[in-house]
């Protein structure tokens, strides 16, 4: 980063965004419990067009906590590189599985425990080698490069690919292929993760004094990113609908993810000032993720047993346990010593007092 105010603003940046996982991740606990809680009580399910969850007050404290999180990561993106930022949401999965295991006594399996570890060790590669991005201080500075050549084809190009999923490819293939409807999330989401990123600053010169209401772009940024949304959510609903949690989350999250690192570079420049091993080292750390997020989401529901050891292994715990039964197997031998001891002893007196 190039002066103290920009470190500063990097690490509260990676603040907000490590608070928004903690917050977004513990809101789904608290709604689970609120719905578990209105189960015991005999109330309709939601599943079931029940809306008794209204009622109780620990899913009105999920709620809560799900827009704490989603306002400390939206003001995440006016501080801190958006390369930085969206990888650090798998954090939020991390800490509902650990979370969940707790309080929810689900099972988090020896698959789920190793993709924990990845993602905080991929996360914390990602942090270090962070991206530096272009100065964007003003909705000025962002119009210009709004009308960079490189992001309006990479614009253009997004909502060609998007309305040609939309009308050709999902009515053909989205009832069979995962990767249609989750694409169309995913392309369309990298243009929402733009329009937060100038809202943020739009919403930093306000705070400033500025005089933001009166511009015009941020309008058109409000405007473009409550379409997204819009998009976003009902596609990934189709895809959610139609195919597992466990094979759409992952797929979702590299997509989307990749879509954002790419969106970034074209518009904030956010990969032409890095060098090699920091490049190596972002990329590193986003595949660390992934396989982490593949790991705790793909053998979710999978029981981890002895058998599922690969052979050798298995010849290894058979040979121990060999060993072991062959070693108690001994020490039983040797244990019935004393105790005959005993008898005789106990004999040659019973005989000593019949005489």
């Amino acid at each position: 980063m190039g002066g103290a105010g920009d470190r500063a603003g990097f690490y509260m940046g990676l603040g907000l965004a490590l608070a928004s996982s903690a917050f977004i991740g513990g809101s789904f606990i608290l709604k689970k419990k609120g719905l578990i809680r209105l189960c015991r009580r005999g109330r309709a399910r939601a599943g079931q067009g029940g809306h008794a969850y209204l009622q109780e007050w620990l899913w009105w404290a999920g709620l809560l906590c799900m827009g704490v999180g989603e306002a400390a990561n939206f003001a995440a993106y006016a501080f801190a590189p958006a390369t930085l930022v969206t990888p650090l949401g798998a954090l939020s999965v991390l800490v509902s599985a650990v979370l969940s295991s707790t309080f929810l006594n689900e099972q988090l399996n020896v698959h789920g425990k190793i993709g924990c570890i990845l993602s905080i060790l991929g996360s914390t590669v990602m942090v270090i080698h962070a991206p530096q991005e272009e100065e964007v201080s003003s909705l000025e500075s962002m119009a210009e490069k709004l009308k960079d050549p490189g992001f309006i084809v990479f614009a253009v190009c997004v909502l060609v690919t998007s309305l040609l999923l939309i009308f050709v490819a999902g009515p053909r293939y989205g009832q069979n292929n995962v990767l249609v409807y989750v694409l169309v999330c995913s392309t369309i989401g990298s243009l929402s993760v733009s329009c937060v990123k100038g809202l943020g600053i739009a919403l930093k010169e306000l705070f400033s004094g500025k005089p933001v209401l009166k511009e015009p772009l941020g309008w058109v940024l409000l405007v473009c990113l409550v379409i997204c949304i819009s998009a976003q959510i009902n596609y990934l609903n189709k895809a959610l609908d139609i195919f597992n949690t466990s094979v759409v989350t992952p797929i979702y999250y590299v997509l989307f993810t990749t879509a954002v690192m790419m969106c970034s570079a074209i518009l904030f420049k956010e990969w032409q000032h890095m060098v090699l091993d920091n490049v190596i080292g972002t990329i590193s750390g986003f595949l660390t993720i992934v396989s982490g997020i593949f790991l705790l989401h793909a053998f979710r529901d999978m029981p981890f047993t002895p058998d599922l050891l690969p052979l050798f292994l298995q010849q290894g715990r058979a040979d121990h346990a060999s060993w072991r039964s062959a070693d108690r197997h001994q020490s039983c031998q040797h244990q019935p010593l004393l105790p005959s001891e005993d008898k005789g002893t106990q004999s040659t007196e019973e005989e000593g007092e019949s005489m």
